[in-house]
């Protein structure tokens, strides 16, 4: 019994490290392919392209080893949740590829490359969007019976999945134009600049309408926010946000180019906990908890073991191409350590 619920509980763990390190790893880079019709064609979209080149086709290993990590340690969640959102995430996966496809070929063919432009931009759109659209979806509720899905085709697309999905889109061009600060010089950092004081003051204001409204989906979240004690530890939450938002405005205004993309990470990371707090235990929320939906003992151990040896290899060879690839990206791609 403490084993079964300690091996949930790190899989839990597990498993939503791997999808807020795709968030956080590929929210960048996606921002940048949203922002991408609002550079000039040539040297702004160049050297845009060329600050995220040599980290975003890494990215995806994190939502493989989420996926993955969901399908091996609860199969019975993967079961209820995949069919409920196929749409979405079927849409999500042609996006990355449009992307992916369109990252390598403007470079290889030039004389389409307007046509490969719309593609990364429209594939970034689209794979974003989904992501939100998933993500309401699934905290809104998912019809369960028995032991499998048993809602109707179209249950995803709601107001609130519509509205969490605009919300994905908005923050990730959030990161995106931080990005742009933060990795470029000249007009493409100053686009960047201006960007993301428009997107910062749209993602804030989702963030508050999005928090309002969770609470409202299930009693149940309301009561893991509002219950007392809890209230004392979650209120912290919304506190840290307001002051997070402040000091992203005031570095921003004050011409910082590091600390704007650091704090936009922040008010992700702190919107991800609120998450966790609005959800946990359950990893169908308001149906099933972690506790009843594990695999065997035996296969989460065994793959523990697995995922014990991989994820530091990946965040070693992740940190490693970042520090390599520091610094300021010129029209040639050159990156300049710093």
């Amino acid at each position: 019994m403490d084993a079964a619920f300690d091996l949930s509980t790190v899989w839990a763990f597990v498993i939503a490290f791997a999808v807020f390190a795709y968030v956080v790893m590929d929210g960048f880079d996606l921002g940048v392919g949203l922002l991408f019709p609002s550079l000039r064609a040539g040297e702004e979209r160049n050297v845009a392209m060329n600050s995220i080149a040599p980290v975003w086709d890494g990215n995806e290993t994190w939502l493989v080893l989420g996926g993955g990590g969901l399908f091996a340690a609860f199969p019975l969640a993967y079961a209820i949740i995949l069919p409920a959102l196929y749409a979405p995430i079927v849409a999500m996966l042609l996006g990355l590829v449009f992307r992916g496809v369109a990252f390598e070929f403007r470079w290889r063919d030039p004389r389409h490359r307007a046509l490969w432009d719309v593609a990364f931009a429209g594939g970034s759109l689209v794979a974003a969007l989904a992501q939100g659209i998933a993500l309401g979806a699934l905290l809104q509720g998912i019809a369960v019976t028995g032991r499998g899905y048993g809602g109707g085709r179209w249950d995803w697309l709601t107001p609130f999945s519509l509205f969490t999905g605009i919300s994905l889109v908005l923050g990730y061009a959030l990161l995106g134009a931080t990005w742009l600060v933060m990795r470029t010089e000249g007009t493409t950092r100053e686009l960047g600049r201006r960007m993301a004081f428009r997107f910062g003051i749209a993602t804030i204001a989702c963030i508050a309408a999005v928090s309002a409204a969770t609470p409202l989906l299930d009693a149940a979240f309301a009561a893991r926010w509002f219950a007392w004690p809890n209230v004392l530890l979650t209120a912290q939450v919304p506190l840290l946000v307001v002051l997070g938002s402040v000091l992203f405005f005031r570095t921003l205004l004050r011409g910082a180019e590091r600390a704007p993309f650091l704090l936009a990470l922040g008010l992700f990371g702190l919107s991800y906990v609120g998450l966790g707090i609005s959800i946990y235990p359950d990893i169908v929320p308001g149906r099933v908890t972690i506790w009843e939906a594990p695999s065997p003992r035996s296969s989460q151990i065994f793959m523990l073991v697995g995922a014990g040896v991989l994820i530091p290899v990946i965040l070693a060879y992740t940190a490693y191409a970042y520090w390599v690839f520091r610094g300021k990206v010129g029209a040639d791609g050159y990156h300049c350590a710093g």
